[in-house]
Protein backbone atom coordinates (compact mmCIF):
# COMPACT_ATOMS: atom_id res chain seq x y z
CA UNK A 1 0.00 0.00 0.00
CA UNK A 2 1.67 3.04 -0.94
CA UNK A 3 2.10 6.39 0.93
CA UNK A 4 -0.77 8.89 1.88
CA UNK A 5 -0.95 11.71 -0.50
CA UNK A 6 0.30 15.19 1.13
CA UNK A 7 -1.94 17.48 1.94
CA UNK A 8 -2.72 19.95 -0.50
CA UNK A 9 -1.72 23.43 -0.19
CA UNK A 10 -2.70 26.32 -1.20
CA UNK A 11 -1.27 27.74 -4.80
CA UNK A 12 -2.24 31.35 -6.23
CA UNK A 13 -2.37 30.34 -10.27
CA UNK A 14 -4.48 26.96 -9.20
CA UNK A 15 -6.59 28.29 -6.80
CA UNK A 16 -7.27 31.37 -8.78
CA UNK A 17 -7.71 28.90 -12.16
CA UNK A 18 -10.68 26.85 -10.10
CA UNK A 19 -12.08 30.27 -8.44
CA UNK A 20 -12.01 32.06 -11.59
CA UNK A 21 -13.72 29.44 -13.51
CA UNK A 22 -16.21 28.44 -10.64
CA UNK A 23 -17.17 32.27 -10.95
CA UNK A 24 -17.55 32.21 -14.03
CA UNK A 25 -19.55 29.61 -14.88
CA UNK A 26 -21.70 30.76 -11.24
CA UNK A 27 -21.91 34.55 -12.82
CA UNK A 28 -23.39 33.14 -16.26
CA UNK A 29 -25.60 31.12 -14.45
CA UNK A 30 -26.69 34.23 -12.24
CA UNK A 31 -27.09 35.71 -15.58
CA UNK A 32 -29.97 33.59 -16.72
CA UNK A 33 -31.01 34.26 -13.42
CA UNK A 34 -31.38 38.18 -13.95
CA UNK A 35 -32.24 37.68 -17.87
CA UNK A 36 -35.30 36.07 -16.29
CA UNK A 37 -36.20 38.81 -13.81
CA UNK A 38 -36.09 41.28 -15.96
CA UNK A 39 -38.43 39.75 -17.84
CA UNK A 40 -40.69 38.51 -15.20
CA UNK A 41 -40.94 41.21 -13.18
CA UNK A 42 -42.15 44.87 -13.89
CA UNK A 43 -38.86 46.99 -13.61
CA UNK A 44 -40.18 48.56 -10.29
CA UNK A 45 -40.06 45.57 -8.76
CA UNK A 46 -37.30 44.37 -10.21
CA UNK A 47 -35.84 47.73 -8.85
CA UNK A 48 -37.06 46.23 -5.40
CA UNK A 49 -35.64 43.60 -5.29
CA UNK A 50 -32.21 44.25 -5.92
CA UNK A 51 -32.47 47.17 -4.14
CA UNK A 52 -33.10 45.07 -1.07
CA UNK A 53 -30.70 42.69 -1.55
CA UNK A 54 -28.03 44.82 -1.74
CA UNK A 55 -29.05 47.16 0.95
CA UNK A 56 -29.13 43.64 3.58
CA UNK A 57 -26.15 42.65 2.08
CA UNK A 58 -24.14 45.97 2.72
CA UNK A 59 -25.73 46.59 6.46
CA UNK A 60 -24.89 42.90 7.16
CA UNK A 61 -21.61 41.97 6.25
CA UNK A 62 -20.79 43.47 9.35
CA UNK A 63 -21.94 40.65 11.36
CA UNK A 64 -18.38 38.91 9.32
CA UNK A 65 -16.47 40.30 11.99
CA UNK A 66 -13.43 40.13 9.50
CA UNK A 67 -12.53 36.41 11.12
CA UNK A 68 -13.26 34.54 7.90
CA UNK A 69 -10.56 36.85 6.56
CA UNK A 70 -8.24 35.71 9.76
CA UNK A 71 -8.92 32.24 8.73
CA UNK A 72 -8.38 32.57 5.39
CA UNK A 73 -4.94 34.69 6.13
CA UNK A 74 -3.66 32.11 8.71
CA UNK A 75 -5.28 28.91 8.57
CA UNK A 76 -2.73 27.11 6.12
CA UNK A 77 -0.28 27.33 9.62
CA UNK A 78 -1.98 25.06 11.27
CA UNK A 79 -5.25 23.00 9.30
CA UNK A 80 -5.90 20.92 11.84
CA UNK A 81 -7.41 23.78 13.53
CA UNK A 82 -9.32 25.08 10.32
CA UNK A 83 -12.59 23.17 11.47
CA UNK A 84 -12.45 24.45 15.45
CA UNK A 85 -11.75 28.00 13.98
CA UNK A 86 -15.30 27.96 11.63
CA UNK A 87 -17.36 26.96 14.87
CA UNK A 88 -15.70 29.27 16.91
CA UNK A 89 -16.21 32.12 14.45
CA UNK A 90 -19.88 31.17 14.21
CA UNK A 91 -20.35 31.36 18.00
CA UNK A 92 -18.83 35.24 17.90
CA UNK A 93 -20.83 36.09 14.75
CA UNK A 94 -24.67 34.90 15.92
CA UNK A 95 -23.64 37.31 19.27
CA UNK A 96 -23.22 39.96 16.74
CA UNK A 97 -26.04 39.10 14.27
CA UNK A 98 -28.77 39.97 17.26
CA UNK A 99 -28.21 43.26 17.91
CA UNK A 100 -27.71 44.53 14.02
CA UNK A 101 -31.10 42.44 13.21
CA UNK A 102 -32.89 44.09 15.78
CA UNK A 103 -31.84 47.95 14.81
CA UNK A 104 -32.82 46.46 11.41
CA UNK A 105 -35.99 46.26 12.11
CA UNK A 106 -36.18 48.89 14.43
CA UNK A 107 -34.78 51.43 11.90
CA UNK A 108 -36.36 50.49 8.95
CA UNK A 109 -33.03 51.32 6.85
CA UNK A 110 -35.06 50.68 3.12
CA UNK A 111 -36.74 54.39 3.78
CA UNK A 112 -33.03 55.45 3.37
CA UNK A 113 -33.18 55.35 -0.63
CA UNK A 114 -36.71 55.67 -1.15
CA UNK A 115 -37.71 51.71 -1.07
CA UNK A 116 -41.16 50.34 -0.56
CA UNK A 117 -41.28 46.81 -1.18
CA UNK A 118 -43.56 44.16 0.20
CA UNK A 119 -42.50 43.28 4.25
CA UNK A 120 -41.96 39.68 3.09
CA UNK A 121 -39.48 40.88 0.25
CA UNK A 122 -37.15 42.63 2.77
CA UNK A 123 -37.43 39.72 5.27
CA UNK A 124 -36.31 37.64 2.55
CA UNK A 125 -33.20 40.14 1.30
CA UNK A 126 -32.46 40.28 5.33
CA UNK A 127 -32.19 36.06 5.51
CA UNK A 128 -30.08 35.69 1.77
CA UNK A 129 -27.63 38.49 3.51
CA UNK A 130 -27.29 36.78 6.72
CA UNK A 131 -26.48 33.03 4.92
CA UNK A 132 -23.72 34.40 3.01
CA UNK A 133 -22.35 35.80 5.55
CA UNK A 134 -22.62 32.50 7.29
CA UNK A 135 -20.92 30.53 4.40
CA UNK A 136 -17.83 33.00 4.27
CA UNK A 137 -16.03 30.76 6.63
CA UNK A 138 -16.63 27.50 5.50
CA UNK A 139 -15.20 28.62 2.25
CA UNK A 140 -12.04 30.49 3.43
CA UNK A 141 -11.60 27.02 5.39
CA UNK A 142 -11.48 25.34 2.02
CA UNK A 143 -9.54 27.79 0.50
CA UNK A 144 -6.87 27.13 2.96
CA UNK A 145 -6.80 23.68 3.16
CA UNK A 146 -5.86 23.70 -0.62
CA UNK A 147 -9.36 22.76 -2.08
CA UNK A 148 -10.40 25.96 -3.96
CA UNK A 149 -12.07 23.46 -6.02
CA UNK A 150 -14.72 22.32 -3.41
CA UNK A 151 -15.54 26.19 -2.48
CA UNK A 152 -15.85 26.80 -6.28
CA UNK A 153 -18.07 23.70 -6.36
CA UNK A 154 -20.22 25.16 -3.74
CA UNK A 155 -20.26 28.40 -5.60
CA UNK A 156 -21.76 27.15 -9.07
CA UNK A 157 -24.17 24.93 -6.83
CA UNK A 158 -25.60 28.06 -5.24
CA UNK A 159 -26.33 29.58 -8.42
CA UNK A 160 -27.73 26.62 -10.21
CA UNK A 161 -30.32 26.05 -7.64
CA UNK A 162 -31.06 29.53 -7.76
CA UNK A 163 -31.43 30.25 -11.95
CA UNK A 164 -33.38 26.31 -11.87
CA UNK A 165 -35.33 28.03 -9.50
CA UNK A 166 -36.18 31.65 -11.47
CA UNK A 167 -37.17 29.04 -14.55
CA UNK A 168 -39.29 27.27 -12.79
CA UNK A 169 -41.25 29.97 -11.74
CA UNK A 170 -41.19 31.98 -14.75
CA UNK A 171 -42.20 28.29 -16.63
CA UNK A 172 -45.40 28.70 -14.34
CA UNK A 173 -45.69 32.19 -15.28
CA UNK A 174 -45.06 33.66 -11.94
CA UNK A 175 -44.16 37.48 -11.68
CA UNK A 176 -44.16 37.53 -7.81
CA UNK A 177 -41.23 39.24 -6.34
CA UNK A 178 -41.54 38.01 -3.30
CA UNK A 179 -41.47 34.01 -5.09
CA UNK A 180 -38.58 34.92 -6.64
CA UNK A 181 -36.41 36.75 -3.65
CA UNK A 182 -37.34 33.30 -1.84
CA UNK A 183 -35.90 31.33 -4.31
CA UNK A 184 -32.69 33.59 -3.88
CA UNK A 185 -32.69 32.66 -0.07
CA UNK A 186 -33.15 28.99 -0.92
CA UNK A 187 -30.13 29.21 -3.50
CA UNK A 188 -27.95 30.79 -0.54
CA UNK A 189 -28.82 28.31 1.84
CA UNK A 190 -27.86 25.55 -0.20
CA UNK A 191 -24.56 26.99 -0.96
CA UNK A 192 -23.89 27.65 2.56
CA UNK A 193 -24.98 24.21 3.53
CA UNK A 194 -22.79 22.43 0.77
CA UNK A 195 -19.73 24.27 1.77
CA UNK A 196 -20.16 24.10 5.11
CA UNK A 197 -20.35 19.72 4.84
CA UNK A 198 -17.57 19.90 2.65
CA UNK A 199 -15.15 21.41 4.89
CA UNK A 200 -16.04 18.93 7.67
CA UNK A 201 -15.34 15.86 5.69
CA UNK A 202 -11.89 17.63 4.16
CA UNK A 203 -10.39 19.61 7.46
CA UNK A 204 -7.91 17.09 8.85
CA UNK A 205 -8.78 16.04 12.59
CA UNK A 206 -6.92 17.76 15.74
CA UNK A 207 -5.45 15.26 18.13
CA UNK A 208 -3.74 17.32 19.70
CA UNK A 209 -3.89 20.05 22.22
CA UNK A 210 -6.24 22.56 21.09
CA UNK A 211 -2.89 25.38 20.53
CA UNK A 212 -4.01 28.30 19.14
CA UNK A 213 -1.02 30.00 18.56
CA UNK A 214 -0.34 27.95 16.13
CA UNK A 215 -2.47 29.82 13.65
CA UNK A 216 -1.59 33.04 15.20
CA UNK A 217 -0.94 34.73 18.34
CA UNK A 218 -4.08 36.60 17.96
CA UNK A 219 -6.47 33.43 17.84
CA UNK A 220 -5.16 32.91 21.54
CA UNK A 221 -8.19 34.94 23.23
CA UNK A 222 -11.73 35.95 22.10
CA UNK A 223 -10.60 39.65 22.83
CA UNK A 224 -7.44 39.54 21.52
CA UNK A 225 -9.09 37.66 18.28
CA UNK A 226 -11.62 40.41 17.73
CA UNK A 227 -9.27 43.01 18.20
CA UNK A 228 -7.53 41.57 15.55
CA UNK A 229 -10.58 41.19 13.10
CA UNK A 230 -11.76 44.45 14.01
CA UNK A 231 -9.59 46.58 11.10
CA UNK A 232 -11.37 43.38 8.56
CA UNK A 233 -14.41 44.14 10.49
CA UNK A 234 -14.97 47.82 9.63
CA UNK A 235 -13.29 47.42 6.42
CA UNK A 236 -16.48 44.93 5.48
CA UNK A 237 -19.16 47.24 7.07
CA UNK A 238 -17.27 50.00 4.69
CA UNK A 239 -16.32 47.65 1.75
CA UNK A 240 -20.06 46.95 0.12
CA UNK A 241 -20.54 50.56 -0.44
CA UNK A 242 -17.87 51.04 -2.82
CA UNK A 243 -19.60 49.24 -5.01
CA UNK A 244 -23.06 49.92 -4.32
CA UNK A 245 -23.13 53.69 -3.63
CA UNK A 246 -23.72 55.10 -6.92
CA UNK A 247 -26.95 52.46 -7.05
CA UNK A 248 -27.96 53.91 -4.05
CA UNK A 249 -27.62 57.20 -4.93
CA UNK A 250 -29.14 56.67 -8.18
CA UNK A 251 -32.24 55.00 -6.32
CA UNK A 252 -33.04 57.49 -3.75
CA UNK A 253 -33.28 60.32 -7.06
CA UNK A 254 -34.43 58.81 -9.34
CA UNK A 255 -36.22 56.12 -8.34
CA UNK A 256 -35.78 52.14 -8.13
CA UNK A 257 -36.79 52.36 -12.23
CA UNK A 258 -34.11 54.04 -13.20
CA UNK A 259 -31.42 52.17 -10.70
CA UNK A 260 -32.89 49.13 -12.36
CA UNK A 261 -31.21 50.17 -15.26
CA UNK A 262 -27.99 51.01 -13.95
CA UNK A 263 -28.41 47.65 -11.60
CA UNK A 264 -28.31 45.83 -15.39
CA UNK A 265 -25.18 48.02 -16.56
CA UNK A 266 -23.62 46.45 -13.43
CA UNK A 267 -24.06 43.10 -13.95
CA UNK A 268 -21.21 42.30 -16.60
CA UNK A 269 -19.29 45.09 -14.85
CA UNK A 270 -20.12 42.78 -11.92
CA UNK A 271 -19.49 39.64 -13.44
CA UNK A 272 -15.89 40.73 -14.71
CA UNK A 273 -15.05 41.97 -11.35
CA UNK A 274 -14.82 37.87 -9.81
CA UNK A 275 -11.72 37.47 -12.11
CA UNK A 276 -9.70 40.12 -9.91
CA UNK A 277 -11.56 38.59 -6.82
CA UNK A 278 -10.82 35.38 -7.53
CA UNK A 279 -7.35 36.39 -7.76
CA UNK A 280 -7.54 37.90 -4.42
CA UNK A 281 -8.80 34.93 -2.81
CA UNK A 282 -6.14 32.85 -3.79
CA UNK A 283 -3.33 35.15 -3.67
CA UNK A 284 -4.27 36.70 0.03
CA UNK A 285 -3.07 33.20 1.40
CA UNK A 286 0.10 32.69 -0.93
CA UNK A 287 0.91 36.27 0.47
CA UNK A 288 -0.07 35.97 4.14
CA UNK A 289 2.59 32.46 4.28
CA UNK A 290 5.39 34.32 2.77
CA UNK A 291 5.39 37.26 4.82
CA UNK A 292 8.22 36.26 6.00
CA UNK A 293 10.24 35.73 2.74
CA UNK A 294 10.76 38.56 1.37
CA UNK A 295 12.00 36.62 -1.83
CA UNK A 296 8.83 34.50 -1.95
CA UNK A 297 6.57 37.33 -1.82
CA UNK A 298 8.12 39.51 -4.66
CA UNK A 299 7.79 36.60 -6.65
CA UNK A 300 4.26 35.77 -5.82
CA UNK A 301 3.61 39.69 -6.39
CA UNK A 302 5.48 39.51 -9.78
CA UNK A 303 3.19 36.35 -11.11
CA UNK A 304 -0.07 38.42 -10.12
CA UNK A 305 0.44 41.42 -11.56
CA UNK A 306 1.84 39.48 -15.06
CA UNK A 307 -1.67 37.52 -14.76
CA UNK A 308 -3.38 40.66 -14.47
CA UNK A 309 -1.86 42.14 -17.35
CA UNK A 310 -2.15 39.30 -19.31
CA UNK A 311 -6.06 38.80 -18.29
CA UNK A 312 -6.61 42.16 -19.39
CA UNK A 313 -7.31 42.68 -23.08
CA UNK A 314 -9.57 39.46 -22.54
CA UNK A 315 -12.03 41.06 -19.99
CA UNK A 316 -11.68 43.99 -22.08
CA UNK A 317 -12.40 43.41 -25.68
CA UNK A 318 -14.56 39.69 -24.72
CA UNK A 319 -16.63 41.84 -21.98
CA UNK A 320 -17.72 44.46 -24.87
CA UNK A 321 -17.92 42.03 -27.46
CA UNK A 322 -20.18 39.72 -25.35
CA UNK A 323 -22.58 42.84 -24.14
CA UNK A 324 -22.88 44.06 -27.07
CA UNK A 325 -24.03 41.05 -28.98
CA UNK A 326 -26.14 39.25 -26.01
CA UNK A 327 -27.32 42.36 -23.77
CA UNK A 328 -29.90 43.09 -26.70
CA UNK A 329 -30.86 39.20 -27.25
CA UNK A 330 -31.11 39.28 -23.41
CA UNK A 331 -32.88 42.18 -21.97
CA UNK A 332 -35.89 43.94 -22.29
CA UNK A 333 -36.08 47.02 -24.26
CA UNK A 334 -36.71 49.81 -21.95
CA UNK A 335 -32.91 48.69 -20.36
CA UNK A 336 -31.59 49.40 -23.93
CA UNK A 337 -33.11 51.95 -25.36
CA UNK A 338 -33.02 55.13 -23.05
CA UNK A 339 -36.19 54.74 -22.01
CA UNK A 340 -35.38 54.76 -18.30
CA UNK A 341 -32.37 57.72 -19.51
CA UNK A 342 -29.91 55.41 -20.49
CA UNK A 343 -28.74 52.42 -22.47
CA UNK A 344 -27.24 49.93 -19.85
CA UNK A 345 -25.14 48.55 -23.03
CA UNK A 346 -23.23 52.28 -22.82
CA UNK A 347 -23.03 52.59 -19.28
CA UNK A 348 -21.45 49.04 -19.14
CA UNK A 349 -18.86 50.78 -21.52
CA UNK A 350 -18.06 53.16 -18.90
CA UNK A 351 -17.92 51.17 -17.00
CA UNK A 352 -15.65 48.93 -18.23
CA UNK A 353 -12.49 51.29 -17.58
CA UNK A 354 -12.99 51.27 -14.09
CA UNK A 355 -12.98 47.32 -14.20
CA UNK A 356 -9.65 47.10 -15.98
CA UNK A 357 -8.10 49.27 -13.04
CA UNK A 358 -9.66 47.44 -10.41
CA UNK A 359 -8.05 44.11 -12.29
CA UNK A 360 -4.63 45.80 -12.20
CA UNK A 361 -4.70 47.03 -8.43
CA UNK A 362 -5.29 43.50 -7.59
CA UNK A 363 -1.90 42.67 -6.60
CA UNK A 364 -0.68 45.46 -4.57
CA UNK A 365 -4.53 45.63 -2.90
CA UNK A 366 -4.44 42.01 -1.64
CA UNK A 367 -1.00 43.07 -0.62
CA UNK A 368 -2.58 45.65 1.65
CA UNK A 369 -5.21 43.44 2.97
CA UNK A 370 -2.55 40.55 3.91
CA UNK A 371 -0.34 42.90 5.75
CA UNK A 372 1.42 42.48 9.36
CA UNK A 373 -0.68 45.92 10.01
CA UNK A 374 -4.34 45.67 9.67
CA UNK A 375 -5.40 49.34 10.07
CA UNK A 376 -3.63 49.52 7.08
CA UNK A 377 -6.40 48.08 5.08
CA UNK A 378 -9.17 49.67 6.59
CA UNK A 379 -7.85 53.20 6.45
CA UNK A 380 -7.20 51.83 2.97
CA UNK A 381 -11.12 51.10 2.26
CA UNK A 382 -12.46 53.84 4.09
CA UNK A 383 -10.36 56.23 2.25
CA UNK A 384 -11.59 54.78 -1.06
CA UNK A 385 -15.30 54.79 0.08
CA UNK A 386 -14.88 58.61 0.94
CA UNK A 387 -13.79 59.53 -2.34
CA UNK A 388 -16.46 57.52 -4.11
CA UNK A 389 -18.74 59.42 -1.83
CA UNK A 390 -17.44 62.55 -2.51
CA UNK A 391 -17.23 61.82 -6.78
CA UNK A 392 -21.01 60.28 -6.34
CA UNK A 393 -22.44 63.53 -4.61
CA UNK A 394 -20.36 65.65 -7.71
CA UNK A 395 -21.57 63.52 -10.59
CA UNK A 396 -24.74 62.68 -9.02
CA UNK A 397 -26.51 64.56 -6.60
CA UNK A 398 -25.30 67.86 -8.17
CA UNK A 399 -25.73 66.76 -11.42
CA UNK A 400 -29.50 68.25 -13.08
CA UNK A 401 -32.11 66.52 -12.35
CA UNK A 402 -32.54 64.07 -15.10
CA UNK A 403 -32.24 60.05 -15.60
CA UNK A 404 -29.41 60.63 -18.44
CA UNK A 405 -27.29 62.53 -17.03
CA UNK A 406 -27.20 60.93 -13.12
CA UNK A 407 -26.68 57.66 -14.80
CA UNK A 408 -23.49 58.59 -17.05
CA UNK A 409 -22.75 60.40 -13.93
CA UNK A 410 -22.89 56.80 -11.67
CA UNK A 411 -20.60 55.48 -14.22
CA UNK A 412 -18.41 57.82 -14.77
CA UNK A 413 -17.83 58.42 -10.79
CA UNK A 414 -17.09 55.00 -10.12
CA UNK A 415 -14.29 54.14 -12.79
CA UNK A 416 -12.95 57.42 -11.43
CA UNK A 417 -13.25 55.57 -8.34
CA UNK A 418 -11.70 52.22 -9.48
CA UNK A 419 -8.89 54.41 -10.77
CA UNK A 420 -7.99 55.82 -7.45
CA UNK A 421 -8.09 52.86 -5.73
CA UNK A 422 -5.52 51.64 -8.05
CA UNK A 423 -2.98 54.68 -6.60
CA UNK A 424 -4.08 54.35 -3.33
CA UNK A 425 -3.22 50.64 -3.36
CA UNK A 426 0.44 51.16 -4.72
CA UNK A 427 1.30 53.58 -2.41
CA UNK A 428 -0.32 52.02 0.72
CA UNK A 429 1.22 48.43 -0.36
CA UNK A 430 4.85 49.64 -0.59
CA UNK A 431 4.90 49.22 -4.12
CA UNK A 432 5.49 52.50 -5.53
CA UNK A 433 9.39 50.97 -6.98
CA UNK A 434 7.72 48.42 -8.13
CA UNK A 435 5.50 50.54 -10.01
CA UNK A 436 8.23 52.74 -11.32
CA UNK A 437 10.20 49.67 -12.41
CA UNK A 438 7.55 48.76 -14.74
CA UNK A 439 6.42 52.03 -15.45
CA UNK A 440 6.60 51.51 -19.28
CA UNK A 441 3.97 48.18 -18.81
CA UNK A 442 1.76 50.63 -16.79
CA UNK A 443 1.64 54.05 -19.41
CA UNK A 444 1.17 51.37 -22.07
CA UNK A 445 -1.45 49.57 -20.16
CA UNK A 446 -2.96 53.18 -19.33
CA UNK A 447 -3.00 54.91 -22.77
CA UNK A 448 -4.41 51.40 -24.70
CA UNK A 449 -7.19 50.94 -22.18
CA UNK A 450 -7.93 54.94 -22.41
CA UNK A 451 -8.10 53.87 -26.21
CA UNK A 452 -10.28 50.86 -26.09
CA UNK A 453 -12.73 52.36 -23.80
CA UNK A 454 -13.25 55.53 -25.91
CA UNK A 455 -13.78 53.61 -28.85
CA UNK A 456 -16.19 51.10 -27.24
CA UNK A 457 -18.22 54.95 -25.52
CA UNK A 458 -18.15 56.64 -28.65
CA UNK A 459 -19.17 53.78 -31.21
CA UNK A 460 -15.64 54.56 -33.11
CA UNK A 461 -12.85 52.62 -34.23
CA UNK A 462 -10.31 54.16 -31.46
CA UNK A 463 -10.53 50.77 -29.74
CA UNK A 464 -8.26 49.61 -32.65
CA UNK A 465 -4.88 51.49 -30.41
CA UNK A 466 -6.00 49.67 -27.53
CA UNK A 467 -5.02 46.07 -29.37
CA UNK A 468 -1.14 46.39 -28.00
CA UNK A 469 -2.82 45.22 -24.65
CA UNK A 470 -2.53 41.48 -26.08
CA UNK A 471 1.22 41.86 -26.02
CA UNK A 472 0.65 40.87 -22.25
CA UNK A 473 -0.77 37.68 -22.59
CA UNK A 474 2.58 35.19 -23.46
CA UNK A 475 3.74 36.73 -19.97
CA UNK A 476 0.71 36.36 -18.16
CA UNK A 477 0.26 32.63 -19.67
CA UNK A 478 3.97 31.72 -18.67
CA UNK A 479 2.89 33.60 -14.51
CA UNK A 480 -0.18 31.19 -14.53
CA UNK A 481 1.45 28.16 -15.88
CA UNK A 482 4.41 28.22 -12.59
CA UNK A 483 1.91 28.29 -10.19
CA UNK A 484 -0.58 25.78 -11.29
CA UNK A 485 -0.12 22.25 -9.51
Amino acid sequence: MGAPAPPRRPSSGRDAGWLVGADLVAVALAFIGQIVLTHALLAEHYGWMVLAIDLYASLFLVIDLGLPTLLARDGSRAPELVRPAIWRIYRLQFLMSVPFVVIALVLHPQNWINLNPPSSVLIFAGLIALAHVASYAPRSGLRVLGEARLEAVSKVVERLVTALGYVTLFSQGSTSVVAYTAVFFVGAVVGWLLALVLVIRRAPVNTGTMDWSRLNPSWVSNKVLLYAALPFAITLGVLPYVVRIEKFMIAGSQGSEVAAVFHVAQLAWLAGLVVPAAMRAALLPVLGASRGDEFQYRREMEKALDMSFGLLPFGLYGGALLVAVFAPVAFPSEYLDSTYGASAVDLFYVLLFGWAMTLMATPTYTAVMAGVNSWRFTQFIILVLVVAVVLGGLFILAAPSNASQRLYGAAVASSMTASLLLVFSWTMSGSLNRVIQRRDDWLLMLLCTTFAVVGFVTHTYWWVFGLPLFMFAPRGWKAMRSTLG
